[in-house]
Formats: C-alpha cells, structure tokens, sequence
C-alpha cells in the first residue's frame, strides 16, 4: 500500500501587501490621493500602508476590496503572512543566540530519541527545544520551572543539570498526557499497593503492565524514563492535576530492590504530602534528606517490610542465603528487597548476597512511542 506524504511549504519571504497595492495603483493609473478619497482614508494613511509601515486593517481591507475588486480577504491573508514573516525573522535572530542555552540541555538524547530535529541549524534545534518544554522562549524558562529550580536549591547537595532534569521531566509528563487515568481515589490507590507489593516475585514482563494498570485504575500515571546526562535520578513525583498524579523511575541502579523502593518512596509522596500541583519530589542520589523524603522512605521500607518482622528476623543474626529466601518467601516479596535492606542497615556487607538480587534494563522511550 502506498501513502501519501504531506510536506508544509513555508516560503522564507514575504511581500507586504503595500507592494502590491501599489502595483494596482500603477496598473490602474491611480494616485493614492484618488484612492485615499475612494476609501474615506487619508492620503498619509495609504502612504504608510504601500511603505509597510501600517497595516492593512480588515476595515481597509474591505474598502480596498470595494475600490479595486481584490477580495478582502486576499488583502488580510497578504498581510497576516507578511507581518507573520517579520515575526519569525525577529524570532530567528533571538534564537541564534541561543547557542549557550542550547549546551546547558542534553541535545543529542533528546535527538535520539526523537524529541529534537535532526538538525544542525541552531534555530532550528532551539525552535524544537521550546517547543518540547512547552513555553514560547527562552527569556521565560527559569519563570515557567520555577517549582523545579526551587526543588533543586533546596539541597545544597543536589548535583543534578536542572536543564537535564527538567528535560527528563518533561518526557515523563508527554508519556503521561496518553495515560487516561480514572480520578485518583486515596482508598484504591492504597489497595493497589498492596496488589503492587505481591508483584516483586514477578518478572518485569509480568508485573510491569500489571503495576501501570493498577496505577491508571487509581488515578496514577508510572512511566519510566531512562535518567539523562548530567543527572542522578531515581525518581520523582508530582500532580498533574487534582485527580492524576505521575511517578516517574528512571530505573539508575538496575536492581529490584532500589526498583521497588523508589517506587514505594515515590507512592508515599502521593498518599501523605497532599495534592498540590506546586509541590515536586525530585529524588536525586545525590541530596540531603529531608522531613518528607523521611517520611517517605520510612513508608517504603515498612510497606515492603514490616517493620516488626524484620526486627524479629534481624535479631536472629541469620543471614545465609537460605534464611533470606525463606524470609522473603514468608514476606511474600522478592528475596532481594530484603538483601538490600539488610545492606543498607549494615546487617551484610555491600558484596554479601548480590547474587539473590535480579536487574531489569529499561527499554528507553522515544517520540513514537508517546504517540501510540
């Protein structure tokens, strides 16, 4: 089957109405005195107009359109074109400067994966830029990110490119905006945590379109997005609006038990610090912890292990393979969250017992796939 491919035509000229009323001046041996009369306008007025430095008003179209026969709106369309011309030659000069801005973002992923043109004109890149961020210009990023840029002062030992960041961000809302979600509901999304914990044995081909579809019914957006240069991400959240909020895991370590504790931690942000839309929890490896990131990681920890089970099992000292696994197994959980618990407790050290621990590799998201 053949298909029919449409190209828009964009000419990089325009000619101002003026010029061609003019001409029919000319053609018609016509002083502007004499159409300045025939339109009730006056002579200096028609002057500026055939000079370009007045515009043709759809009032004047229509008496134009009256004095010479040329349809009024082929008079506005000329000068809607040539005034739409002027802008975007303003705006290309503005935008080839932009050249420093333009090195602070991680251009060449954002290209790979089909969110930039493959393009070396710097205008143009910057054109596809704004366009990704959503806002008109640059002069107004650090306005439109303010929630971001405040997330990232709020830690002096944040690390993360706030350009990369926001970019990352940004792919995870468009992935989000083709997630219908039903209204969030705090009792549903909390039944299915509970549905989402016994889904850590799984292999991600299981529980990862199980866990999404829990989420939707809930009215949560999770997608993953591969961390970009320049960041240390494991995973953020906010809302998006009052009935849909959005996880985003950028999946950094590779290991189910940072998988399902980022996503416990990201889960514990939507349930116990509120709906609004100004609040951001950006979960960078990299910063100071903080009353809520508290909160938050107390919250996974304890969904995923109770905490008096796990202190029973710890006083135990019993550490061995076949202990871990038949706790885990009693747990109902994968034996590799409590591995890392245990590791990070000092229970074990860092190289005990990796080998129950499983790795997932992210499959990364590109422009196609927000359009499906």
């Amino acid at each position: 089957m053949s298909s029919l491919q449409l190209y828009q035509y964009e000419p990089d000229y325009a000619v101002h109405p003026g010029k061609i009323l003019k001409e029919h001046l000319s053609a018609r041996n016509m002083k502007q005195s004499d159409l300045a009369r025939l339109c009730g306008l006056s002579a200096k007025h028609i002057s500026q107009i055939i000079s370009g430095n007045a515009p043709v008003t759809p009032e004047t179209a229509i008496q134009l359109e009256r004095v010479l026969g040329m349809s009024a709106n082929i008079w506005n369309n000329l000068d809607a074109d040539y005034r739409l011309h002027i802008a975007k030659e303003e705006e290309r000069k503005r935008l080839s400067a932009a050249v420093q801005w333009l090195k602070q973002f991680p251009v060449r992923e954002l290209k790979k994966g089909g969110f930039l043109p493959k393009s070396r004109d710097t205008v143009d890149i910057a054109r596809g830029l704004l366009s990704f961020l959503g806002v008109g210009s640059f002069e107004n990023w650090e306005a439109s990110y303010n929630i971001l840029a405040v997330s990232c002062r709020q830690s002096p030992a944040f690390k993360s490119s706030k350009e990369s960041v926001a970019a990352w961000l940004r792919i995870g809302e468009l992935m989000a905006e083709n997630i219908s979600t039903q209204s969030y509901d705090r009792d549903t999304f909390e039944e299915s945590l509970r549905a989402i914990r016994a889904l850590t044995r799984e292999l991600p081909s299981v529980f990862e379109p199980r866990m999404r579809e829990l989420c939707r019914q809930s009215g949560v957006a999770l997608v993953f997005v591969a961390e970009l240069p320049g960041t240390h991400l494991s995973g953020a959240t906010r809302w998006l609006n009052r009935n849909k909020a959005l996880i985003i895991q950028s999946l950094r370590y590779k290991k189910d038990d940072h998988f399902w504790f980022t996503f416990f931690h990201e889960a514990a942000h939507i349930l116990l610090h509120g709906k609004n839309r100004k609040s951001l929890f950006i979960d960078d490896t990299k910063m100071d912890s903080s009353d809520k990131e508290d909160e938050a990681n107390h919250f996974a920890a304890n969904a995923l292990i109770p905490e008096a089970k796990y202190l029973s099992f710890v006083s135990k000292g019993r550490f061995y393979e076949e202990h871990i696994v038949a706790f885990a197994r009693q747990l109902g959980i994968a034996p590799g969250i409590v591995v890392g618990r245990l590791q990070y407790d000092r229970k074990i050290k860092p190289s005990w017992q990796n080998k129950l621990k499983r790795s997932f590799e992210l499959v990364e998201s590109t422009r196609e796939d927000q359009a499906e």
